[in-house]
């Protein structure tokens, strides 16, 4: 599982909006890095998300041996970039996230029976860079009801968005962004449902994406209305201000 720290959430807009002289597309060009890292870090915090839940829901008393295995592999520290390994750590960390979610994932695999929430499990492979298993793992809870099945159809959003951001093509790229838009405008159509301001975040950042900024602008002011009185604010006042809507 992801630590505190990697759970700061961040977004990111890899298709070029035209804003003065310069496109955000050719501004983010030198960041491409710290894009993929956003939606890494995002999905970490949704697996985080699930699979506590799960817990609760399973209302375990005591931890199985093959529970307490996973947490401890997804519980290990992510090294700083450019740092080595310490042989004398008696708990070994991992050179990055998709170090540490193949690990989960190995882990996983070994256990003779199912141990976690298939959103933990699909929010692993995202992190892995396993994008369409993360999506037909995140299929499968899609139609659950209440949080498991916004928080799975927000899972489905972010791996679909992470397949489409690396394709070449245009056509494919917008294809993607479309059926990522589709998957969070199902996430939570309920005004007064849970994470609703996030549905509308990310509907606002693929409309970006998609040249529709009347409906970015749109879809952004609302969600800022809804999550007035939480982190999420900082973020949309970020895509407005790109808007000039700030």
């Amino acid at each position: 599982m992801a630590k505190k720290e990697d759970k700061k959430p961040v977004g990111f807009d890899p298709k070029a909006v035209q804003v003065g002289g310069d496109s955000i597309l050719e501004r983010l060009v030198p960041h491409v890095k710290k894009i993929v890292i956003a939606i890494v870090i995002t999905a970490a915090v949704l697996s985080v998300v699930f699979f506590f839940k799960w817990l609760k829901d399973r209302k375990l008393e005591k931890q199985t041996d093959g529970l307490a295995e996973v947490i401890d592999v997804g519980d290990r520290p992510v090294r700083v970039p450019g740092e080595a390994a310490d042989p004398k750590d008696k708990q070994p960390s991992f050179a990055d996230d998709k170090e540490r979610a193949n690990a989960v994932l190995e882990t996983l695999g070994k256990q003779e029976t199912p141990i976690a929430s298939p959103g933990y499990k699909a929010g692993a492979l995202l992190q892995a860079g396993r994008l369409d298993d993360a999506i037909a793992e995140y299929k499968k809870g899609q139609a659950e009801p209440g949080l498991d099945g916004v928080l799975a159809r927000e899972g489905l959003g972010l791996a679909l968005e992470a397949k489409a951001a690396g394709e070449k093509d245009p056509a494919a790229r917008n294809k993607g962004y479309e059926d990522a838009l589709a998957a969070f405008q199902a996430m939570q159509p309920d005004d007064k449902g849970a994470r609703r301001d996030y549905a509308l975040y990310h509907q606002g950042r693929l409309l970006i994406e998609l040249g529709k900024l009347a409906e970015a602008k749109t879809a952004l002011e609302k969600a800022k209305e809804l999550g007035k009185d939480t982190a999420l604010v900082e973020l949309i006042d970020m895509r407005l201000v790109s808007l000039g809507a700030g």
